[in-house]
C-alpha cells in the first residue's frame, strides 16, 4: 500500500481527545500553516484562512459553541449536546477554517469569464485545505474531528480574535491527543 493510503487509511474522526501532546505549539501550528500553504487551489488563489488557538482561546471556542446551543435545546437533549461540545473541549486545541470571500471577489472582478465558478473553487479549496491539515496531524499522531457550527458562532469569533468581516467560517477542527481511537 502507498504511504498516501496508508496515512489516508489512518486519518479518522477522534471524538475522545486529551491534551497530552508532545509536539509544541509552535511545532503544531508550524504543521497546520504548511498543509495549509501546500493546498492547491484553483488560479492558484489561496483564499483559505486558518486560526489555530490553544488553550484558554481554544476553550472559549465551545464556550461560545454551548453559549450558542443552550437557548436553542431542551434540558435533556442539551445534556448529551453539552458532553459532546465538552469532548471537543478537552483537547489541546482548535483550528478554526474560514474562506476569504475577498479573494474570491477580486478573482470574479479579474476573470468574469469565470465568475460564477470561483465561488465553488473556494469551497473545494477548503475541503483540500481541512483535508491536508487533518492527513498531517494523523501523520504525527494527533487526534481530530472536524465540527461545523458556524453559522450559530461566526460574528462572536469574529468579533472575539478581530477577523476581517470577509472571512467566512467554514469549520472547527479540534484536535488533541488520541484518548480513545
Amino acid at each position: 500500500m502507498s504511504s498516501f493510503i496508508s496515512l489516508a487509511t489512518k486519518r479518522r474522526t477522534i471524538y475522545h481527545l486529551g491534551n497530552n501532546l508532545p509536539q509544541s505549539k509552535e511545532d503544531i501550528n508550524n504543521i497546520v500553516i504548511e498543509a495549509s500553504k501546500q493546498a492547491p487551489t484553483a488560479f492558484n488563489s489561496q483564499s483559505s484562512r486558518v486560526v489555530t488557538l490553544f488553550g484558554a482561546e481554544h476553550h472559549k471556542v465551545w464556550d461560545m459553541v454551548l453559549d450558542a446551543l443552550k437557548p436553542l435545546l431542551a434540558a435533556d437533549v442539551f445534556a448529551g449536546t453539552e458532553a459532546k461540545v465538552n469532548s471537543f473541549k478537552a483537547g489541546m486545541g482548535t483550528i478554526l477554517y474560514f474562506e476569504d470571500e475577498q479573494v474570491v471577489e477580486d478573482l470574479q472582478a479579474q476573470f468574469p469569464l469565470y465568475a460564477a465558478n470561483f465561488p465553488k473553487w473556494s469551497e473545494q479549496a477548503h475541503g483540500i485545505t481541512a483535508y491536508g491539515v487533518w492527513l498531517a496531524l494523523a501523520e504525527a499522531n494527533i487526534g481530530v474531528s472536524l465540527q461545523h457550527y458556524n453559522e450559530l458562532i461566526e460574528a462572536a469569533v469574529k468579533a472575539a480574535w478581530n477577523l476581517p468581516a470577509k472571512w467566512t467560517l467554514k469549520g472547527q477542527m479540534p484536535f488533541g491527543s488520541i484518548e480513545t481511537p
